[in-house]
């Protein structure tokens, strides 16, 4: 084949033209870190719910649209830290659970029953814990395997009729309720089923699960449980926290909504922060499978370095090194405040 010296692939003939200056070096900046949108929409100050007995009433109701609402906006654009936003979540719904069922596990012991878990059964807590991990973790829907496998989960005394209650939740779905009357309907009627404090806890995951399917999210998120406890919502001369029975439960669980629904949103903006440093931080590790590491933080509430390694195909010091490198750069917590036997994440 002939070329021609003409070509541009060929260098141009000599000329006594003085060589031009070569452009000034600038500073290696780097992309600038990714911005999230979210960072920049805080949660409204009138959709606050302030507990009082007005409040046990259509106010409520409006704040706890009025909550979803703004909640519904952080979801649908499905960010990164959607799935750990979730597990932390249902840790703490976990955790308040465990007070209804009068167990000692705190949030930091159930997080190391899942996450240091030594045997196939973590006990009554951990299961516990894997109930609303589930919850968080599965498609929004609804099947009647799914609540039997809830119930075992609880460990629940011998129930009802788990179909009959399967057809009402699916005639309830199909109803004209709004999203918050429908997780109360739900959930007295999953009550009913099992009059326990085991059944509290499935009647409270089964509003959860409902008011995902009305409001159409990807996945349900556990908030009732985490605010129904809350000392305000108590009623009555003794002071008793509202269960699936009481006359004003829809009221109680609205309210219950709406606190849960402005907390579960300050906790997506404080992940988003956290996601934006972690991914300014990705490009700097070294680490060849460091990616793999950033993946299973955004998709849990915390991962531990055994499993980062065992996952990712890194060595245990490696996994070790990444996580003090990611702390380093303030990318990731280290949560469970031990020498040893860390867990690390958002």
């Amino acid at each position: 084949m002939r070329f021609d010296p003409s070509d541009s692939f060929f260098p141009a003939p000599a000329s006594r033209a003085p060589p031009a200056r070569r452009p000034r070096r600038r500073s290696p900046t780097g992309p600038a870190p990714p911005q999230s949108p979210l960072n920049y929409q805080p949660f409204p100050s009138w959709a606050r719910v302030d507990l009082g007995a007005q409040e046990q009433g259509p106010a409520a109701f409006f704040a706890a649209g009025a909550s979803l609402a703004s909640l519904d906006g952080v979801l649908r654009p499905t960010p990164p830290f959607a799935d750990a936003w979730r597990q932390r979540l249902a840790l703490k719904a976990a955790a308040a659970g465990a007070k209804i069922l009068r167990l000692r596990e705190d949030e930091a012991a159930l997080r190391d029953a899942e996450h240091l878990a030594v045997s196939e059964d973590p006990g009554p807590a951990g299961r516990l814990h894997r109930l609303w991990r589930s919850l968080a973790r599965q498609n929004a829907r609804l099947d009647a395997e799914r609540l039997c496998e809830a119930l075992r989960l609880l460990d629940a005394p011998a129930a009802g009729d788990l179909s009959a209650l399967f057809r009402e939740l699916q005639e309830l779905a199909q109803g004209p309720s709004d999203s918050v009357t429908l997780a109360a309907q739900a959930a007295a009627r999953a009550y009913h089923l099992c009059p326990a404090p085991e059944g509290e806890v499935f009647a409270l995951w089964t509003a959860d699960l409902m008011l995902a399917l009305r409001l159409r999210w990807e996945r349900p998120a556990p908030l009732l449980m985490t605010k129904i406890l809350e000392p305000s919502l108590r009623r009555g001369p003794r002071g008793a926290r509202p269960r699936p029975n009481d006359r004003g439960w829809p009221q109680a669980v609205a309210s219950a909504y709406a606190l849960a629904a402005g907390d579960a949103h300050a906790l997506a903006l404080e992940l988003s922060r956290r996601t934006e440093k972690l991914l300014a931080a990705a490009p700097k590790l070294r680490a060849k499978r460091a990616s793999r590491v950033v993946e299973l933080l955004f998709g849990d509430d915390c991962v531990a370095p055994s499993r980062a390694a065992k996952d990712s195909g890194l060595s245990d010091r490696a996994a070790r090194r990444l996580f003090d490198r990611l702390v380093d750069l303030g990318a990731v917590r280290e949560v469970s405040g031990r020498p040893s036997f860390r867990l690390y994440g958002l």
